[in-house]
């Protein structure tokens, strides 16, 4: 029974190592076939690095642009309105019309202060006859006095009176002055050269110096005053990029201005700036300046809006394409390329814009290299190969 015991312990040995020997050539074999798959081709060829465009960046001296909204009013904008009371007789232009200076707009009623005048010029020639009336019984009383016939003091009311009738003939005087301007002023004239507005009263309406509102306006615009305004932070800037010790002074040596009209045409002429106003608005923060432009052809009126166009110069700027930039994060970056064709992310500054380009103070300086297109393709430390030829167009693109 042991031996026959034994032997049935021996078989099953046998077949237990038999199992394990077959499992383990089986995982053997799974493992050559894994790494035969996963090993790469060590054929198959790298790709290679892309060709992109490429430009050297220069300096030079560029004039970048800022538009400012304005509003334009005549070199003299007036309210025409009635020194006098009255019906209106007559409206002498018509809306729109061209006048100059004296001219007659208006007719009022005039018969009221015609007869005025003449009650005033009636009470002038009273007043110089009690002139005359005085001064005769000032000659009438000298020699009696002289005489000792009447007192003396007949002779000092005499002369009392004889003054009174002057000052009141002076009185009379200025009556008569006074009705004569008030004539006058029935006819409305104007006071200064220029195009008519609206006319809201009619010939027959009963017209006043308190009427709310006025008989016309009256616009002298052979010139313009274009006003806009700047915000705090851009006047600080403007006080520091323009030369001059005072605001007068730097005036003196601003450039001139452009006028960038509502349809964004540009104005023909240039013009001035030549007022900054004394204080910021409270309301706004801002700063208003003034620019005057000629306008003898009458293509601007009152009222028209437009934008002021201010040129700022930058000596050895540095221009950069904005196609080839990218932002992120409210920055702006480029990608450099250094001399073994990395690329590698460069955050710039941008300071102002002059066409397509950017302007840039920092992060880039002349002589870099940086990438002009395919910027959504680049990563971090990649290698490119520079297309040949693009730098020496690219500059002359940024140059024009």
């Amino acid at each position: 029974m042991n031996a026959i015991h034994r032997l049935f312990i021996l078989l099953n040995t046998v077949k237990s190592f038999n199992k394990v020997k077959s499992m383990l050539i089986l995982s053997t074999l799974a493992i050559v076939l894994a790494s035969c798959k996963s090993a790469p081709d060590q054929s198959a060829a790298a790709p290679p690095p892309p060709i992109l465009p490429v430009s050297l960046v220069s300096e030079s001296s560029q004039t970048t642009y800022i538009d400012y909204p304005a509003a334009i009013q005549g070199a003299v904008d007036i309210d025409v309105r009635p020194q006098v009371s009255g019906y209106l007789q007559s409206v002498l232009v018509n809306e729109g019309a061209y006048v100059t200076a004296g001219q007659t707009l208006f007719k009022i009623n005039e018969n009221p202060y015609r007869e005025a005048l003449n009650n005033a010029k009636a009470s002038l020639h009273a007043a110089e006859a009690a002139i005359l009336n005085a001064q005769l019984e000032v000659d009438k009383l000298t020699p009696l006095v002289q005489n000792k016939v009447v007192s003396e003091f007949q002779l000092k009311t005499a002369k009392t009176a004889y003054k009174i009738a002057q000052a009141n003939a002076e009185q009379a005087r200025a009556g008569v002055a006074s009705a004569k301007i008030n004539l006058g002023y029935t006819n409305v004239k104007a006071t200064v050269s220029g195009y008519i507005g609206r006319i809201p009263k009619k010939q027959g309406s009963l017209v006043s110096p308190t009427d709310q509102i006025a008989l016309t306006q009256l616009s002298d615009i052979h010139e313009v005053h274009v006003y806009f305004a700047l915000a705090e932070n851009d006047f600080n800037s403007f006080n520091v990029n323009y030369p001059g010790k005072s605001p007068a002074d730097r005036i003196k040596h601003l450039p001139s201005v452009e006028l960038l009209l509502s349809d964004n045409t540009t104005y023909p002429i240039k013009g001035k700036i030549d007022m900054i106003d004394g204080q910021f608005d409270k309301n706004t923060g801002a700063i208003t300046l003034r620019a005057t432009f000629s306008n003898s052809s009458g293509t601007l009126r009152s009222g028209n809006t437009g934008k002021v166009r201010l040129g700022l110069q930058h000596n050895d700027a540095i221009l950069i394409p904005q196609a080839a930039t990218v932002e992120m994060q409210d920055k702006v970056f480029v990608f450099a390329v250094s001399k073994d064709n990395k690329v590698s992310k460069m955050p710039i500054t941008v300071i102002g814009k002059s066409g397509a380009n950017y302007l840039v103070k920092d992060g880039v300086k002349s002589g870099d290299q940086i990438v002009l297109s395919g910027l959504d393709r680049l990563q971090e430390g990649q290698v490119i190969q520079p297309e040949k030829g693009t730098d020496k167009a690219a500059r002359l693109k940024l140059k024009d």
